[in-house]
């Protein structure tokens, strides 16, 4: 498994939707996946994917960087979709135009080449949900979705104040959307605990179909490593 160096999140590791998506395509459960991010995950290198009982691992060597398994339990929690516009309008005040920890991150980084990226711009809503609009690139499959699912539950917690990297998520592609359909992505904060920060997002179609929901663990990054 290798990860081109265009799915990056941070500058010098892969973003951890489609990481997490790229491995979750190895667990065949239709019910999803939960897949841990153990270490950033390298771009651009061959990494060795073993299969141990009913977990899947991925090393870098002999470093362990991230393992997925079937869902124990089913993903039933979406987030309330809003219209297209309501998702345009919220877009425009995306808090990552003036201050984004990663701002060249393939899914959310307003600093990525022109047409290149996912460009979702989840805004935040006034009770605190996140709202990105999202028209569908030509080469949609499973892994951008688990992708179009990270950023908008990220930016549901404090990540503007602090950094915050992907931890854990659990998710289910149910559908895949059609190229250059207008689809809209949620986002909410479930729950904080210390570093921790418990997200939901959901995918949703242009008829309101909901096509791929998650929930995440997100980890503020130590004060030290800022």
């Amino acid at each position: 498994m290798i990860i081109p160096p265009r799915f990056n999140g941070p500058p010098d590791s892969a973003n951890g939707g489609y990481t997490a998506g790229m491995l979750a395509t190895y667990v065949a459960s239709p019910a999803g996946a939960v897949v841990t991010l153990r270490q950033p995950p390298p771009l651009a290198t061959p990494l060795d994917v073993q299969t141990t009982d009913s977990m899947i691992e991925v090393y870098d060597g002999g470093r362990l960087i991230a393992s997925a398994a079937p869902v124990a339990e089913p993903l039933v929690d979406t987030v309330p979709p809003v219209t297209w516009a309501a998702a345009m309008t919220a877009a425009e005040s995306y808090r990552g135009f003036t201050t984004h920890p990663f701002p060249t991150c393939f899914v959310c980084g307003p600093e990525r080449p022109p047409g290149d990226g996912l460009r979702l711009f989840p805004g935040r809503l006034s009770d605190g949900r996140t709202a990105a609009p999202w028209i569908v690139p030509d080469d949609v499959e499973p892994a951008l979705m688990w992708a179009a699912l990270d950023c908008p539950g990220g930016w549901a917690s404090p990540i503007e104040d602090r950094p915050y990297v992907l931890g854990r998520m659990s998710a289910r592609v149910d559908a895949l959307p059609t190229a250059g359909d207008g689809c809209v992505v949620m986002g909410a904060l479930a729950r904080e605990e210390g570093r921790k920060a418990y997200v939901l997002s959901t995918v949703y179609a242009p008829d309101g179909a909901v096509l791929a929901l998650a929930k995440a663990t997100w980890i503020a990054l130590p004060l030290s490593s800022i």
